[in-house]
């Protein structure tokens, strides 16, 4: 599926490993537009010199508020339940971090050992939303993601970002699916 033409590809992983099968893909088969002057045209103009292609790597991290799904007033220390604990919520937060961390690390392993350069993106927020957001912001030609390949009930409560983004995108998107 090369392509020579593709200005900014964006690659959106997560920390499942089809999500990491989808940037080796990409990273495998798509052809960014080089930099440089492009071709004349057929009328003899020069053409104006256009910015290389980049593969953008975006992670989506959740906020602490939907990765935590308790509130620690739960916790048999007394107190209200409605109240927010800062500690809590630091902890939430670093541990975040932490796995994002984690998740860039091995998306970027993966493009050093295929040599190739890419920008990094991290976000906060819903990743069906996010990752619309980003592609539209950036001006994705294409959007490339794995699918976990939920059941459909396991969907049904979970959603699907991949469907999401198929449905509300504006570029192209190539969904590898996983086994």
């Amino acid at each position: 599926m090369a392509t020579g033409n593709l200005g900014c590809v964006v690659v959106a992983v997560d920390d499942s490993e089809v999500s990491m099968e989808a940037l080796r893909w990409a990273l495998d088969n798509l052809r960014l537009r080089p930099g440089g002057a492009a071709a004349s045209s057929v009328a003899g103009e020069a053409a104006a010199a256009e910015e290389p292609g980049v593969f953008v790597v975006l992670h989506v991290q959740p906020p602490p508020s939907i990765v935590a799904g308790v509130n620690p007033g739960s916790i048999p220390f007394g107190g209200p339940s409605h109240v927010e604990v800062p500690a809590f919520t630091a902890a939430i937060e670093a541990h975040q971090r932490r796995i994002t961390e984690a998740i860039m690390d091995h998306a970027l392993k993966i493009c050093a050992e295929k040599n190739v350069g890419v920008k990094t993106e991290v976000v906060v927020g819903d990743p069906k939303e996010k990752i619309c957001e980003a592609t539209a912001r950036l001006n994705a030609d294409l959007l490339v993601m794995g699918c976990r390949s939920f059941g459909p009930i396991t969907r049904m409560f979970l959603g699907s970002v991949s469907n999401y983004c198929i449905n509300h995108v504006s570029c192209p998107v190539i969904v590898i699916k996983g086994t």
